[in-house]
Parts: structure tokens; sequence; C-alpha cells
């Protein structure tokens, strides 16, 4: 059984692979309007995910600053 936590964070990352799927072709036949609203749409969902992240799995967070930290060595 998953605790809520676990199902709010997969139906968090459900919507945000929904949404970048959903993306229109970059083209031109996609009108600047369109791209916009989806453009909008997405990063909200994606910063809705990122700070249900971090306000739910810390540890993971720090993991992270170190891999990058790494990187950057």
């Amino acid at each position: 059984m998953m605790d809520k936590k676990t199902k709010a964070c997969i139906d968090l990352l459900r919507n945000l692979v929904s949404d970048v799927q959903g993306a229109p072709y970059p083209g031109e036949d996609v009108k600047s309007e369109l791209y916009a609203i989806w453009y909008e749409h997405a990063q909200r969902t994606a910063v809705e995910s990122f700070e249900f992240l971090d306000a739910n799995f810390p540890q993971d967070k720090k993991a992270i600053s170190k891999s990058i930290d790494k990187i950057f060595k």
C-alpha cells in the first residue's frame, strides 16, 4: 500500500510527463500563442513537482547537490 506522499508524487510526475508529451512541435505551423499556452502549463506543473519533491524528499536534494558539485570539480 502506498502512502499519501508517494501517491501525490506519482500523480505530479504523471501530470508533468503528460504535459511534456503534449508539447507542440516547434515549427512554422505552430502559432506562438499555442506554444506559450503549453509552455506556461508545463512550467507550472514542473514547478509544483519540484516544490513537492523538495518539501517531501529533502535527502534526495542533498544527493543531487553532491552530484552537481562533483561535476564542477
